[in-house]
């Protein structure tokens, strides 16, 4: 058992797809979280980070009923996991593009790239690097899928570059964008175990979500 599982307490609600009306109907991964922190009965509590909470309903919804029980575990570590830092969004969403980018379909495969360097041009933003600069990661991951790789540099070079990503822009409607589109693509992809990476990624989002958290008050402030 990883440091990111923990058994839930007992005569809690049963993790199943979708949305529910109560407790005794069930829950989803983020309803079940809300009714551990003690919150008001919601799949959007004020406990996670929104957009690991995003991240968390898709895995939910993606994942089949034999896995939900081991995704279940991860509930605890998602409470508490929150802050205003852009770096938590943008981290999140850049771990979900590398993941899904070299497994999903080829159509998708393009998107995927394109995100992973949205997701590096707005870190660069923020931390004062290089325009075009890009983390070994993002270099690995897209050395994988050289055509989607050079289609998204293409794209980029036809004016992407030109146009303003902002910091409200990437929160609102970039980075959830990128998260879903990863899920979708990872669990539509042909490999093995998909349910496995998804629950994969879960866990290496949260950890990315704790290890920016906890830099947050050495920063002076969010983003």
């Amino acid at each position: 058992m990883s440091g990111f599982e923990a058994c839930p307490p007992e005569l809690v609600p049963v993790l199943s797809r979708g949305r529910h009306r109560s407790p005794r109907q069930g829950a989803c991964f983020m309803e079940l979280a809300s009714y551990l922190a003690g919150e008001r009965w919601s799949a959007y509590p004020a406990c996670t980070h929104p957009l690991l909470a995003a991240l968390a309903r898709d895995v939910n919804d993606h994942t089949g009923d034999t896995g939900l029980a081991r995704i279940a575990e991860l509930v605890p570590s998602v409470i508490g996991l929150t802050g205003d830092d852009l770096h938590l969004d943008v981290r999140v969403a850049l771990l979900c593009a590398r993941v899904a980018l070299p497994v999903a379909a080829a159509s998708r495969q393009q998107i995927m790239a394109v995100s992973v360097l949205a997701c590096e041009r707005m870190l660069a933003t923020l931390d004062g690097r290089p325009t075009g600069s890009l983390e070994e990661l993002s270099r690995a991951a897209l050395a994988q899928v050289p055509h989607a790789a050079q289609w998204a540099r293409d794209f980029t070079a036809r004016g992407f570059r030109d146009i303003p990503l902002t910091a409200q822009a990437f929160r609102q409607n970039s980075a959830p964008f990128i998260v879903h589109a990863a899920v979708e693509g990872i669990a539509q992809a042909y490999i093995p175990q998909p349910g496995q990476m998804l629950r994969d990624l879960l866990i290496g989002a949260i950890a990315e979500c704790a290890s920016q958290a906890g830099r947050d008050t050495g920063r002076g402030g969010p983003a």
